[in-house]
């Protein structure tokens, strides 16, 4: 989806901006190990302030903040837009599985769309199939389509979340909580 590509991009950002700090604060330290030990510099330095250092080392992270916030914003209010959706789903989360209703449709008997979910025993896995991941009805969807999920509890709190789609929404009871979803590609994913 386009939210993970976001939230994979940011950490790409950032893990460049960390390994710059590190690198940095590394070189400084080292710096200092060297330059101040006894044998190097018997006589110590009286200075105890340096208006131009602090200012420095106090305004520098500031920028450096600033300057990660505002992808991260943006990313932010992505994850909650819900832009006019063509699919609602919604999703209730039982104690030991999830119930699926695709109110928008309707079958031959004019009646709404709706399963459950099983996790699959352990047992009765197939060669190839994933444990604890695997389900006996997959909720489908359709690429390039805006698809609101509404997600809600039944009995106790849930996480519907899928990571490869860069989504997590809690099901709480009497609560209904949104997410949207725009798959690019065809598969399965797993959550």
């Amino acid at each position: 989806t386009p939210i993970m590509e976001g939230i994979v991009n940011l950490h790409h950002d950032l893990m460049f901006f960390l390994c710059i700090i590190s690198i940095f604060v590394s070189w400084m330290l080292g710096r200092t190990l060297w330059h101040f030990e006894r044998k190097q510099n018997p006589t110590p330095s009286s200075t105890t302030h340096g208006t131009l250092i602090e200012i420095i080392w106090t305004v520098t992270p500031a920028l450096i903040l600033l300057i990660i916030a505002v992808p991260s914003f943006s990313l932010l209010y992505a994850m909650d837009e819900i832009i006019s959706p063509a699919i609602t789903i919604k999703t209730l989360g039982h104690q030991w599985y999830w119930s699926y209703e695709y109110s928008d449709y309707a079958n031959e008997d004019g009646e709404i769309i709706n399963f459950d979910s099983y996790m699959v025993p352990e047992e009765d896995l197939e060669k190839g199939q994933l444990r604890l991941l695997e389900v006996d009805n997959r909720m489908v969807v359709p690429i390039n389509t805006h698809i609101r999920i509404i997600v809600t509890g039944a009995d106790v709190l849930h996480s519907w979340a899928v990571p490869s789609l860069g989504v997590k929404c809690d099901a709480i009871p009497g609560r209904l909580n949104q997410a949207s979803l725009f798959i690019k590609r065809e598969g399965i994913y797993y959550g």
